[in-house]
């Protein structure tokens, strides 16, 4: 056998392997929730689950799954919602595998396109409709965040053909969230052309948080105090805290500390309800933690 060929099969039984350990988790998991109820001597199946899978911990996205595992203890996430998120990256994992690379690369483009567009400071037209084109070229994206509100966002900029200037300011405002530019003084300069926009993103910008009668819901892990004292400040608010995402969700807090869902499917699956509810015409606000405990 050539070393070719040996490279080859090494690589198909990796992933051969990588398959049955998340068909196994799965497993496992179906298991845990079939009774509703999840106890300290099922997560510890997890966490042997996950030291004897630790030789995958390199390969996507076994990363998330072991962090997320040694953070539910740790960081107090409640186990079922931890449960809960390991099914949603199983399902994620099954679905994207084939295209994750493809898709991950593609935002990363969209990230230098912004990056490349805000370089000068300015926003043209012929930038604007040069971007519209490249979404439209890659639709494929179109569940995935931030295209999934660029597009939206480029659309409604360039449905009349002409490019009002408060429409160019919203667009800086928004892009201008994904870029690190070096140049102070261009940074500076985009600053102030924005600091009137108020835009959402995936979490709104200085937002007005009402507590009384309000439900809050929390994901992630979070920096600066637990759960527990979030949601019981919340309470003292007025506010009603819940732990699962509806209808009658009224703000989504995301933690500081990102879920470890975000770095293999964009967002978590909390943050991923939410963004299809309010795209349903439901009126849920995403808030960053910092935001609700600064109004506390």
């Amino acid at each position: 056998m050539t070393n070719f060929e040996n490279s080859e099969q090494q690589i198909v039984t990796v992933k051969a392997r990588a398959d049955k350990a998340i068909n196994s988790l799965k497993g496992i998991l179906l298991g845990i929730i079939s009774d509703d109820k999840i106890d300290s001597y099922e997560m510890k199946e997890l966490q042997l689950w996950a030291r004897e899978h630790h030789y995958l911990v390199n390969r996507n996205p076994f990363r998330e799954f072991m962090s997320l595992i040694d953070n539910t203890v740790s960081n107090g996430i409640p186990p079922k919602e931890a449960v809960e998120d390991l099914y949603w990256l199983c399902q994620k994992y099954e679905h994207d595998s084939i295209y994750y690379n493809g898709i991950t690369s593609d935002l990363q483009q969209l990230q230098g396109i912004f990056h490349g567009i805000l370089s000068d400071g300015e926003l043209n037209d012929t930038e604007i409709f040069k971007l519209h084109e490249w979404l439209s070229e890659n639709e494929h994206l179109n569940s995935y965040y931030p295209y999934d509100e660029i597009r939206s966002l480029v659309l409604s900029v360039v449905s009349d053909k002409k490019i009002e200037e408060d429409e160019r300011l919203i667009l800086m405002a928004f892009i201008k969230q994904f870029v690190e530019l070096s140049n102070n003084d261009v940074k500076a300069s985009i600053d102030k052309a924005t600091a009137d926009i108020n835009i959402s993103g995936i979490c709104a910008v200085d937002p007005e948080i009402i507590f009384e009668n309000k439900t809050f819901c929390v994901t992630g892990i979070l920096s600066r105090g637990t759960r527990t004292e979030l949601q019981n400040a919340i309470k003292d608010k007025g506010g009603i805290p819940v732990n699962s995402i509806s209808k009658k969700t009224d703000y989504l807090i995301i933690g500081d500390t990102s879920n470890a869902c975000w770095s293999y499917a964009c967002y978590g699956r909390k943050v991923e309800k939410a963004l299809d509810l309010r795209k349903s015409g439901h009126t849920i606000v995403l808030v960053h933690e910092f935001d609700v405990f600064d109004a506390i």
